[in-house]
């Protein structure tokens, strides 16, 4: 008999360790189906990266082979303060799972007590009296106590599980914002920075017009000298000159501009940074864009998508466990004594141990209505990672197709740039012939001048378009690059 109570324990717990270790309630998670195209449709007419290579690498700003840039890019990591935030964020979500995880393990409380009280002579008899006779005045009692409580709730049904389980996805989908922060960032900077260099073309541009409208307003005041030309021509080929000069001032507004954005980017104050001008000279690198269904591992956002599904999964199974009975395990004991002497001997002990069991019987519709805000939460993360999933399609295409007919619009506009020079050399020979008037000859170096201006504002929209095109295949950022889960929760 003996024997069989010993066995009960060893038994109980292990019957308690298989309910703790295998009873999990709520849909385990699976990936749902997302519809990739076979090829990109734009992709036929863009020229692939030489060598082959079917995917970017995590520098990839590299591609354009510019040392500035490449300096500016590196700098973000390290001195964004908005990436910063974001990198914040994820060490909150790892917390949360570290926070999460605690439920797992038993509660333990100590602490110190003294207590000196009095009770009421009026209540009952005291001590060392008989009914009817003479009250005896009771004394303050000193109490010196020394508790340890102990509590656990086993995790039967799963709900702690459930609840790591999500704080682990959605730390890895913070890991995940904070490499689409990162990318972002960096396409800005390049952008800007890009921008800022056909700034600097357009207003070396300027600079070269201002130049030559200064040597065909030195050539009519000649010609008036001489008297083959008019005042107006003065005045005409004057206006001309002022004016293109006032656009080459006006330049240095939206570079100051771009120049500060790009401060901002990189965490340093406007006022004490600068970059020398130099006007764009590189083209759209050759860009490798690999298959449509490889997007779905290279974009960040698309990965922070998919375990916020995860997370919402794992959070109906946290709905669905609190319609199970919840047993708590505790335990309480100590020292207790009336004297300091005695306070820490054998007979000073006390201590309590037993299991409880709680059950909801009715709660209004409360956990119903929690499981079916769960599982609407999960159903309205799988229809963003959807959204996610074409988005981020559509922004390959958007900017192949933008590659693609800027490629052609640049060449068109480069055939008339040169016929336009062609005409302004035409024209100002048959002005100095006296066979056209001068404002012929305006005429003709305004188109040129128009003609060349959006060129170059041309090249720069292909710039952007490329950068953005990296940014939409993922930057060279792969899932593989997301923490594992147990690493999400790490401290």
């Amino acid at each position: 008999m003996r024997r069989a109570r010993s066995l009960v324990g060893p038994a109980l717990a292990a019957v308690l360790a298989a309910l703790a270790s295998g009873c999990v309630v709520g849909p385990n998670y699976t990936r749902p189906p997302v519809v990739a195209p076979d090829a990109y449709k734009e992709n036929a007419a863009w020229k692939v990266a030489e060598p082959r290579d079917d995917a970017l690498h995590g520098s990839w700003w590299e591609l354009f082979g510019d040392p500035q840039l490449n300096a500016l890019a590196q700098q973000v990591s390290v001195a964004n303060q908005n990436l910063l935030v974001a990198e914040a964020t994820y060490r909150q979500a790892r917390a949360l799972v570290r926070q999460a995880r605690a439920a797992y393990f038993p509660t333990v409380t100590a602490g110190v007590g003294y207590t000196r009280s009095r009770q009421s002579d009026t209540l009952g008899s005291p001590a060392g009296t008989s009914v009817g006779g003479p009250i005896v005045p009771n004394k303050p009692v000193s109490t010196f106590q020394l508790p340890i409580e102990v509590a656990w709730t086993p995790d039967f049904w799963g709900r702690v599980r459930r609840a790591v389980e999500s704080g682990r996805a959605s730390a890895q989908a913070s890991a995940g914002d904070l490499e689409t922060a990162r990318l972002s960032f960096q396409a800005e900077l390049a952008q800007d920075y890009f921008q800022l260099r056909m700034l600097d073309a357009q207003k070396q541009l300027l600079d070269d017009t201002v130049t030559a409208f200064t040597t065909a307003l030195q050539l009519t005041r000649n010609r008036y000298a001489s008297g083959v030309a008019s005042r107006v021509d003065i005045v005409q080929a004057e206006t001309q000159l002022k004016t293109t000069q006032a656009q080459a001032i006006d330049v240095g507004v939206a570079r100051a501009q771009t120049e500060h954005a790009i401060a901002l980017l990189i965490g340093q104050p406007a006022s004490t940074f600068s970059i020398p001008p130099a006007p764009l000279a590189i083209m759209p690198p050759p860009i490798p864009v690999g298959v449509p269904s490889a997007l779905l591992e290279r974009r960040p956002d698309i990965a922070a998508a998919e375990r916020r599904m995860a997370a919402a999964n794992a959070q109906i199974g946290v709905a669905v466990a609190a319609y199970y009975p919840t047993v708590t395990l505790s335990f309480a004991g100590g020292l207790e004594s009336g004297s300091v002497s005695q306070w820490f001997t054998w007979p000073s002990r006390f201590w309590s141990v037993g299991p409880s069991i709680t059950e909801t019987v009715y709660d209004g519709g409360l956990r119903k209505a929690q499981t079916d805000q769960a599982r609407a939460a999960y159903d309205g993360s799988v229809a963003a990672y959807r959204q996610a999933v074409l988005a981020a399609f559509q922004g390959v295409e958007d900017n192949l197709a933008a590659l693609r007919i800027l490629e052609e619009e640049a060449r068109v506009q480069t055939e008339a740039v040169r016929a336009a020079q062609e005409s302004v050399g035409l024209t100002t020979n048959q002005y100095k012939a006296g066979i056209v008037s001068y404002l012929n000859v305006i005429t003709v170096q305004t188109i040129a001048l128009t003609d060349e201006i959006t060129a170059v504002q041309i090249h720069g929209r292909r710039m952007a378009a490329a950068v953005l095109l990296i940014q939409a295949l993922g930057g060279g950022w792969i899932s593989d690059e997301l923490p594992s889960p147990n690493a999400a929760s790490a401290p």
